[in-house]
């Protein structure tokens, strides 16, 4: 859309030949900022209700630094996921603005220029062991900076199922449920059995050497026999996170 068009929809609007949520259907889809190395979606927020979120595996220090720059101007709140302890520190000597921190377990950079108010709902995270901790602190990262209301249980998995029974309130009062878990992947059809609410499966890439890098605790959570069972891809707690922010927001306008 060419700066014309913004004038002309701004226009329509004054002498009311358009609404003001016609003018805002027109604009969902613009605009994009082309850099050359990538095209910044700065309506994200817009369309889907949360901004753009900055993948950093293949993109150089540079390139991820460029965007963090272009979305920070907005005033948004930023996250950049999969980022190592050197790519934040260029990062932070680059941009250096208040609000700018790195989540270690979380491996996210993470910019909070708007403060997270008053979270809604109510998402429980589960993980099956402690080694499946730094996919659901993605998760949980990713959640509390989506403005969701977030609480983790950790290392209840199903080689002790009493250390899951023992928190069957928490889990039952949950909107939406996110199960991390390696090995055999059978925590999450366990959970789905016991709740009323989405449960959304993360395998993970934790296991001995026939795990075959969460692939078995995958094929186990896509065969769940428990209904109710959603499952994204391997160690994607980021995932995971943002689908179950998304149904949670729709929950708590009803």
């Amino acid at each position: 859309m060419e700066l014309k068009q913004l004038e002309q929809i701004l226009a329509d609007v004054k002498s009311h030949m358009l609404t003001i949520e016609e003018a805002v259907q027109r604009l969902r889809h613009w605009p994009f900022e082309d850099v050359g190395f990538a095209k910044i979606d700065h309506h994200r927020t817009l369309r889907c209700g949360f901004p753009e979120v900055i993948y950093c595996p293949g993109k150089t220090a540079e390139q991820v630094t460029g965007i963090f720059e272009k979305l920070a101007i907005t005033g948004q709140n930023i996250i950049a996921t999969r980022a190592d302890s050197s790519l934040y520190e260029t990062v932070e000597k680059i941009i250096g603005l208040e609000g700018l921190r790195y989540e270690r377990d979380a491996r996210m950079i993470v910019l909070e220029q708007k403060p997270v108010e008053s979270p809604v709902g109510n998402i429980v995270i589960v993980t099956a062991g402690t080694a499946d901790m730094p996919v659901a602190e993605e998760a949980r990262v990713t959640a509390h900076m989506l403005g969701q209301k977030v609480e983790v249980l950790c290392d209840v998995g199903v080689a002790g199922l009493h250390r899951l029974l023992g928190h069957l309130e928490m889990i039952q009062r949950a909107n939406v449920l996110i199960v991390v878990a390696g090995m055999e992947g059978a925590l999450a059809s366990v959970v789905g059995g016991l709740v009323d609410c989405p449960v959304i499966a993360v395998p993970t890439s934790v296991g001995y050497g026939s795990c075959f890098e969460g692939l078995s605790a995958l094929l186990t959570m896509l065969n769940s026999c428990a209904s109710g069972v959603t499952v994204v891809n391997i160690d994607n707690g980021f995932g995971a996170a943002y689908s179950a922010s998304m149904i949670n927001m729709k929950i708590e306008k009803l």
